[in-house]
C-alpha cells in the first residue's frame, strides 16, 4: 500500500505542479547562469547510491567553492534560491526520485555516502528502507543551515549532535512506522510549508 501510494500522489504531484515546475525553471535561469535542477548522489535503500534532484539554490559549482554544507547566509545562495529553500519548493522535484523507486514520501532523508560510511551500522539499519521527503528528522530540522550558522564549527556540529540526532529519529520512525503514521507526518510536513510561507511574508529575500 506505501508504494501505491507514493506512485499515485508522486504522479498526481508531478502533473499538478508542471506550471509551477516551469516558472521555477524559468526564474532560476534568468537568476543566474547554470542548469535548472542540481543532482548529488545519496545513499538509497539497501546501500544503493542514486542521484536525488532539487532544483537548483546555489551558484553554479557551489560545492567546489565552499564547505559541502549550507549555514546561516550563504553567499553561494542565489536570490531565487532563498525563496526556493525558504518554501521548500527546492524539493519538489523529489517526486521524481519517488516515481523512480529511488525514495518514498515518507522515510529517512537520505545523506550523501560520506557522512553514512561515518555511521555505517546505524545505516545498516536505516537503509532497510527507501529513504524519503520528509521525516521526523525533516521536521525537527526545517531550518538546518541556521541551527548549523550558530555554531563556530558547522560541519563538527553537524556529526556530533545534528546528524546522530536524525539517525535517531530516523530509528524512530521505522519502530513507529505504518500508512497512518505517514499520512500524520504528511499532514505535519504541510503545515510546516504553510509556517514558512508566513514567515516569507514577513521578511526580505535576501539578494
Amino acid at each position: 500500500m506505501k508504494r501505491a501510494l507514493d506512485i499515485a500522489a508522486a504522479a498526481v504531484g508531478l502533473l499538478v505542479l508542471a506550471p509551477i515546475f516551469g516558472v521555477v525553471a524559468v526564474l532560476i535561469k534568468l537568476d543566474s547562469p547554470g542548469p535548472v535542477v542540481f543532482k548529488q548522489e545519496r545513499m538509497g535503500k539497501a546501500f544503493r547510491p542514486f542521484w536525488i534532484y532539487k532544483f537548483r539554490t546555489m551558484v553554479q559549482d557551489a560545492l567546489q567553492s565552499g564547505r559541502p554544507l549550507t549555514v546561516g547566509e550563504d553567499p553561494r545562495i542565489t536570490r531565487i534560491g532563498w525563496f526556493l529553500r525558504r518554501t521548500k519548493i527546492d524539493e519538489l522535484p523529489q517526486l521524481v526520485n519517488v516515481l523512480k523507486g529511488d525514495m518514498a514520501l515518507v522515510g529517512p532523508r537520505p545523506e550523501v555516502p560520506h557522512y553514512v560510511e561515518l555511521f555505517r551500522k546505524d545505516y545498516e539499519e536505516i537503509l532497510k528502507i527507501r529513504p524519503g521527503i520528509t521525516d521526523l528528522a525533516s521536521l525537527k530540522y526545517c531550518d538546518e543551515a541556521a541551527i548549523l550558522a550558530q555554531s563556530d564549527h558547522p560541519e563538527e556540529e553537524y556529526l556530533s549532535r545534528v546528524l546522530p540526532e536524525k539517525i535517531q529519529l530516523a530509528k524512530d520512525y521505522m519502530r513507529q512506522s505504518s500508512f497512518l503514521f505517514d499520512i500524520i507526518l504528511i499532514f505535519k510536513t504541510l503545515l510546516k510549508l504553510l509556517e514558512s510561507k508566513n514567515t516569507l511574508l514577513k521578511g526580505p529575500i535576501h539578494g
